[in-house]
């Protein structure tokens, strides 16, 4: 009984908060990346990339929002991020291996999310797709990788008591 009721349950105020803090953490660092690699790569300020997120829903109008524009790709992305990690919590509720093997799981959830984002999500969005640098794909994959998918992992392991 005491199971089903916990699968039901929300995470405990300790697990909720390393979430919440994991996925601020890895929006955080995610943003750190992209503002860094824009600005070596095309001289690009942080504003403009946050619009550039913000333009996934406003199209190109989100360029020329100033910084009502920036704020909203800034909570998009946190938005995000949180829900990327959450949602390893939760198919770790239904598949507890996603937790007990954090290393080789992370990765692969990483891989996933990269794909996801970029093959459906920005498709859909009313950016579109567009094509990237292969040196943008490959560091944004490490990336995913690295900071999204194995800090989910652990962030999951430890809110589950791992």
């Amino acid at each position: 009984m005491s199971t089903v009721l916990s699968m039901k349950a929300g995470p405990a105020p300790r697990s909720a908060a390393i979430l919440l803090g994991t996925g601020l953490l890895v929006a955080t660092v995610d943003a750190i990346f992209a503002c860094t690699y824009w600005h070596m790569a095309a001289g690009l300020p942080a504003a403009r990339i946050f619009q550039g997120i913000a333009a996934g829903l406003l199209g190109k109008a989100a360029f020329q929002g100033g910084a009502a524009t920036v704020w909203l790709g800034a909570a998009l992305h946190y938005g995000m991020a949180i829900v990327m990690v959450l949602a390893y919590y939760l198919a770790s509720r239904w598949m507890p291996v996603l937790a007990r093997r954090p290393w080789v799981y992370g990765p692969l959830y990483g891989l996933v999310v990269y794909a996801v984002m970029n093959g459906v999500v920005l498709p859909l969005s009313a950016v579109g797709k567009q094509p990237h640098a292969v040196a943008w794909v490959v560091c944004s994959v490490v990336v995913h990788v690295l900071v999204v998918g194995v800090p989910s992992a652990l962030a999951t392991r430890a809110a589950r008591g791992g």
